[in-house]
């Protein structure tokens, strides 16, 4: 459950801490205090995109950090390598820049990451899922999330997939006769010219290379003729290599005197013979360099038809004759296409049947799972006030898609006597808000998620249906924690812990607090929402009596 949240710089919120209590707990202040804030700043945590806007003006970033306690062992955190630990500290900052620092207790996680995380933690509810409850797009989502059909879903999602795969390829293969014949005569062509190149890999390279070095030949003869020179001597002076000789014979004959010289001599003889391998190396590179103006007119030449074909079909020789591969293998493909098709259609038909068969099976359950939640819905409607409620699941057939072969839209009657029709046209505010109430109860019966938050979902209700809905959420309250936004003094009175956010003016500054209200603070609250600012003794006896009962 969410146990603390702390809160810096987010609207008028300079610094708040809260504590949350396991059961019911209800956050009530006038309109304007700030209770969209404390829900914005738990859906930062969760995940939920977050803005520059929602930082206190005049600071240079907002924070919240929530604590969270009796997590269960989620897969999440073996998954994403954070520590597990049944006290988790989720902390997000938010910087004017848009920058998003996330961690989870203490390792940094992108925001994606953490809202995979903040949904097996916290569902809000408000009151944008009573206009999703209109759309019927939505109510196959709701049957299927009631339905714990995953399995049956994957099953039909792979072979839907199959289908797909091959109609898209079949579509790809299709083409009318003139196109085709255009295509074929375009790949000829390719195919040809590319073939007639007669290319090698790698054969632009070895060029290049070849034609750098003709180009330079000149360069190359005279550089090399001038090392052999200094290596070997000349006719006006001696080379390294003669001199080398003169001073090992020199230091080899005193060597023999003494053994001072003996090292000196070695090191001079290394040197002796490492410069006569250079210059028999020199003098041998020197002797092979031959080339011509022909040799480098031919190169120019090959490079320019490769040049050509570069521009066409690849950056490189390689590149080049994987094309002409892939070219080769498309007009086989043209060329053969109808027995393809053929084929690829037979296996159409199998992936179908076996697609339609998946379908079949996940509508049979999804009319077994539409008994249940109707039956369920209505058993929830009758204890918010709506006994005479009529609900319906109605199907019909569609072709394969996505989803299945069933389109599924609510159908209900909220008066004895009316036919049932589409929920969006005879469903009132109040209805949907207990519409919407008795189906997040019934969804909330399928998941794992402890804490639950209704945002205002009370709106448009009043009287005995209000007292409905408020005992329900008790109820609900009593295996899960549940946090409630209301402006109804029914759901404030049953709350376990009543958090009271206010709002005050200081030096010219708007500061929003959040205080946690005993027996004497609950009165008085429910006294301001029975009787607005004029507080007086017989609503704060109301209040009292409300409290008690």
């Amino acid at each position: 459950m969410l146990s603390l949240l702390h809160i810096e710089n987010i609207a008028v919120i300079e610094r708040s801490d809260i504590s949350f209590d396991q059961g019911f707990n209800i956050l009530t202040g006038e309109t304007g205090a700030g209770k969209s804030i404390v829900i914005d700043a738990i859906s930062a945590i969760l995940g939920e995109r977050a803005y520059r806007d929602m930082i206190r003006t005049g600071a240079n970033k907002a924070s919240v950090r929530a604590v969270f306690t009796d997590v269960p062992q989620l897969a999440w955190f073996e998954d994403n390598g954070v520590e597990y630990d049944p006290e988790t500290v989720i902390q997000r900052e938010i910087y004017l820049d848009g920058k998003n620092v996330c961690r989870v207790n203490g390792a940094l996680v992108s925001v994606s990451i953490l809202r995979k995380l903040g949904i097996q933690l916290i569902n809000i509810h408000g009151q944008h899922d009573s206009a999703s409850l209109l759309d019927e797009a939505n109510h196959l989502g709701f049957l299927d999330a009631f339905g714990n059909n995953e399995a049956l879903r994957a099953d039909y999602s792979e072979k839907y997939n199959a289908v797909a795969a091959l109609r898209r390829e079949i579509e790809r293969m299709t083409m009318d006769e003139s196109e085709k014949l255009r295509r074929m005569e375009t790949l000829r062509y390719q195919i040809e010219e590319i073939s007639k190149a007669e290319l090698e890999a790698g054969e632009d390279d070895v060029l290049e290379e070849r034609r750098k070095l003709l180009q330079n030949a000149e360069k190359l003869s005279d550089g090399i003729n001038a090392a052999v020179e200094c290596l070997y001597g000349g006719d006006e002076s001696d080379g390294a290599a003669t001199l080398l000789a003169q001073a090992e014979r020199e230091l080899a004959r005193l060597s023999r005197y003494t053994d001072a010289f003996a090292q000196l001599h070695d090191k001079v003889a290394d040197l002796m013979y490492q410069v006569q391998d250079v210059a028999e190396e020199a003098r041998d590179s020197r002797d092979d360099l031959s080339y011509s103006a022909d040799e480098l007119e031919q190169i120019e030449a090959r490079l320019d038809v490769i040049h050509r074909l570069r521009r066409k079909y690849g950056v490189t020789c390689a590149d080049i004759l994987e094309y002409l591969e892939k070219a080769k293998a498309e007009l086989d493909e043209i060329e053969f296409a109808d027995d393809h098709l053929e084929r690829l259609k037979d296996k159409l038909k199998k992936a179908e049947k076996t697609a339609w068969d998946a379908a079949f099976a996940l509508r049979e359950n999804r009319k077994e799972t539409a008994v249940s939640l109707s039956e369920r819905i209505l058993t929830e409607l009758a204890q918010l006030d709506m006994p005479r409620v009529q609900f319906s699941c109605e199907f019909e057939e569609k072709e394969l898609s996505a989803d299945g072969a069933d389109s599924v839209v609510f159908y209900m009657s909220a008066n004895a006597g009316e036919a049932l029709k589409s929920m969006s046209k005879v469903a009132s505010g109040g209805e949907l808000a207990r519409i919407m109430l008795a189906m997040k109860n019934v969804l909330a019966e399928q998941d794992q998620v402890n804490t639950l938050i209704f945002d205002e979902v009370d709106t448009g209700v009043s009287g005995r249906a209000a007292q409905k809905v408020a005992e329900k959420l008790r109820s609900v309250a009593a295996h899960k924690q549940v946090l409630c936004v209301t402006h109804l003094p029914q759901l404030a009175a049953l709350a376990n812990t009543h958090l009271l956010i206010a709002k005050s003016e200081r030096d010219g500054r708007t500061y929003t607090t959040v205080t946690p209200l005993d027996i004497e603070g609950r009165k008085r609250e429910l006294a301001r929402i029975i009787g607005g600012t004029n507080i007086t003794e017989t609503t704060l006896k109301s209040a009292e009596e409300m409290l008690q009962a």
